[in-house]
């Protein structure tokens, strides 16, 4: 059976358990992984585009409901998250959204943060202030001044107010915001097209907007809409988004880098080449150690470490097996030091095209495993995950 195996491993009629006992060399195990881990990205890359096309219309929508309302702006949404940045650790991945907010005429915000210790997952709050629209209310009569107004003309012909309706305490609430969101979106949905072949549904959720999309086949997309009030001109941002410690008040944002991380794999994949194994490595890693104490952001942040200090050019699809070797010898490094640096603080070779606050620029390095440093049963655990692996 074993020869008649071998001399049929070079027929394109052998059957997959014959396959299976042929040798396999090292170029044919890296095209083999490549096919198996390639072929869904580019599906994976054109649904991106399909679900921001639909949350961008959806988009659009809203803005002709709450046209005229004294409540907030929904800017254009960026795509966070695995599958924008051009892969996923799962089959059926939810696709994130951040819609920016902006105040209306005669608001603005103003961000409370956590200190610099806490970088780069501070908490912070939104306070919402009445400010002086006079001078235009006088020059173009498109806006009313919400601050010199008096009491008993307050909220009579403009609707609701944001700080009567999304606040609390002055402070912009994350659930009020969300149910107000989830509101809106339910309406703009029966004004798009599609709402005549697919069906909606608006999942329950505390502080985002999840929906589920359900086509006439039957195949469905998640899909998550995070709400965030943008730092500056930089791409970080206050969101919706729950944190890992439950947060104290509704009235808490968590601060989030995902946009700044989704521009650094774009950018990445603009410079690598156009066959860049990169993410197809980061996929496999994610996939091999998934329910071990290497999260996904631990070996996202290795891999971001490795595009900045080795040649892009060494990450063809056919350095595949010594890429993922690389990538090893990298996380072994870290161990045995006890110290992965966080990638976007304190880091000169963060690309300059990706804007970051300034505190961000001039913190010291943040170690994601000074708790192995702490904790010598941690490390030991560590060690033996990786040995494993």
């Amino acid at each position: 059976d074993s020869d008649e195996s071998e001399n049929s491993s070079d027929s394109s009629s052998s059957s997959s358990e014959e396959e299976e006992e042929a040798p396999v060399n090292e170029w044919d195990l890296g095209r083999f992984l490549m096919q198996q881990m390639q072929l869904p990205v580019v599906h994976l890359a054109s649904t991106c585009k399909v679900v921001e096309a639909l949350v961008e219309n959806l988009l659009r929508a809203c803005h002709v409901i709450t046209l005229g309302t004294a409540l907030l702006h929904l800017e254009p949404c960026i795509g966070v998250g695995s599958a924008f940045e051009g892969w996923s650790p799962h089959g059926d991945p939810v696709y994130s959204l951040l819609v920016p907010l902006k105040p209306p005429s005669g608001h603005c915000f103003h961000m409370e943060l956590g200190t610099a210790e806490e970088l780069p997952a501070r908490c912070g709050r939104v306070r919402v202030e009445l400010e002086c629209v006079c001078l235009r209310q006088r020059l173009l009569g498109d806006v009313r001044c919400f601050l010199h107004r008096a009491e008993d003309e307050q909220g009579r012909d403009q609707g609701p107010s944001l700080l009567q309706y999304l606040c609390s305490h002055s402070y912009l609430d994350v659930e009020k915001t969300a149910r107000w969101l989830q509101l809106v979106v339910t309406n703009a949905w029966m004004l798009l097209p599609a709402s005549h072949r697919c069906h909606l549904t608006v999942l329950p959720s505390l502080r985002s907007c999840k929906l589920r999309l359900e086509n006439v086949s039957r195949r469905a997309l998640s899909i998550e809409i995070l709400l965030g009030v943008q730092q500056g001109d930089s791409g970080v941002f206050l969101t919706s988004q729950e944190a890992e410690a439950s947060l104290s008040s509704s009235t808490t944002w968590q601060e989030s880098c995902a946009v700044p991380e989704v521009l650094f794999f774009r950018l990445m994949a603009k410079q690598a080449p156009r066959d860049s194994c990169h993410l197809t490595c980061l996929k496999l890693f994610a996939h091999l150690l998934e329910g071990t104490g290497f999260s996904v952001d631990c070996l996202k942040t290795v891999l971001m470490h490795l595009l900045t200090i080795t040649p892009l050019s060494g990450w063809h699809r056919g350095d595949l097996l010594e890429c993922m070797d690389e990538f090893l010898q990298y996380l072994q490094g870290c161990l045995e030091e006890k110290q992965l640096h966080h990638f976007l603080l304190g880091n000169e070779r963060v690309p300059r095209e990706i804007l970051l606050p300034l505190d961000f620029r001039t913190a010291n390095p943040l170690n994601l495993f000074q708790h192995l440093q702490r904790e010598p049963e941690a490390y030991a655990h560590a060690l033996r995950e990786f040995r494993e692996l």
